[in-house]
């Protein structure tokens, strides 16, 4: 099982929509940034990943599970790009902000730093637990 981390704009789509998704989930598309995308043709079912809101809240909220591997993004004409059903598996019980993920030199190389607009990302299992350590503090 591999994890990736989603960005997502609360206002558009939030972790509580995800929620009410229920058992099937919610297709995650619209992502048009090529290296965005390859990281989405590398999901399998049973991926975990970590639901990030953007914008004003920039934290960490919830854990999603891939429910279906990629396939041709419904949202692209062009049929260049591929969507992933996700569903919501876990609220965290405290929300990891961007400013504490940044303050630990731990994360460093961690690409929600690096490359912060990517809004489809890995996650090594290393950053895995220790976020969720951060989650649970």
């Amino acid at each position: 099982m591999h994890h990736w981390l989603l960005k997502t704009e609360p206002e558009e789509f939030s972790w509580a929509d995800l929620v009410a998704a229920g058992a099937r989930g919610e297709t995650w598309n619209g992502v048009r940034n090529h290296q965005a995308a390859g990281f989405l043709r590398q999901m399998k079912r049973g991926d975990r990943a970590f639901i990030y809101h953007t914008g004003k809240e920039r934290r960490l909220v919830g854990i999603g599970e891939i429910s279906r591997a990629s396939y041709p993004d419904p949202s692209d004409a062009e049929g260049r790009f591929v969507a992933v059903t996700v569903r919501a598996r876990d609220a965290l019980a405290k929300p990891v902000s961007l400013a504490s993920i940044k303050a630990r030199p731990e994360f460093a190389d961690f690409l929600l730093v690096r490359q912060s607009r990517l809004s489809v990302m890995p996650v090594t299992d290393e950053e895995w637990k220790l976020l969720l350590a951060m989650a649970r503090a």
